[in-house]
């Protein structure tokens, strides 16, 4: 009576979450492509920022790492830790804003006149918040801003500010979703 013992690897959360980071992703390139057909300025301030701001940092990333973690759990037996749940948050945030970064490199080439335009906004921005800003300040400021248009600035910046929020909000999520394995070690 010789039984095969089969053990199975531990599933990984990237297995889960990389879907949903790449859904993630392209859910944000839709909604930039739509602004960007539609003319509308998220920067410009008033409900549109506010809604856009809510949308692309707290519900869609809420949203995506609840159903990674929910897909994790499924694929490990019905368990998740903390530390599981912050990973997959982290790397559905990372994959979405890379899937979204590059997307963004490759308009940019396509369309390089967008930067000139994003930049004449910005410009306008500026002014209309502070009218008494001196020429020297202004300059400074358009200076950053394209600074951070660069690919290898914008890049890697966006993926940082992904990661932090996919870290607190895993940290939410896992909490909520956690459930510990009794049999593990």
């Amino acid at each position: 009576m010789d039984e095969k013992i089969t053990i199975t690897p531990p599933v990984k959360p990237a297995k889960a979450a990389l879907s949903y980071g790449v859904v993630f992703g392209l859910v944000l390139i839709i909604e930039f492509v739509v602004f960007y057909a539609l003319d509308i300025n998220p920067q410009n301030g008033g409900a549109i920022a506010v809604v856009n701001s809510l949308l692309n940092y707290i519900v869609l990333p809420m949203i995506f790492i609840f159903l990674a973690c929910n897909q994790y759990k499924k694929l490990s037996g019905g368990y998740i830790t903390l530390a599981q749940a912050l990973k997959a948050g982290v790397i559905v945030t990372v994959i979405a804003a890379l899937v979204l970064g590059v997307f963004n490199i490759i308009f940019n080439m396509v369309l390089p006149e967008l930067q000139a335009e994003m930049l004449q906004k910005a410009k306008e921005g500026m002014v209309a918040q502070n009218p008494n800003m001196t020429a020297e300040q202004l300059e400074m400021g358009i200076q950053v801003a394209e600074l951070f248009m660069k690919p290898y600035v914008m890049l890697p910046m966006s993926m940082l500010i992904y990661a932090f929020i996919g870290l607190i909000n895993g940290l939410i999520i896992g909490a909520i979703v956690k459930k510990e394995n009794p049999g593990a070690f």
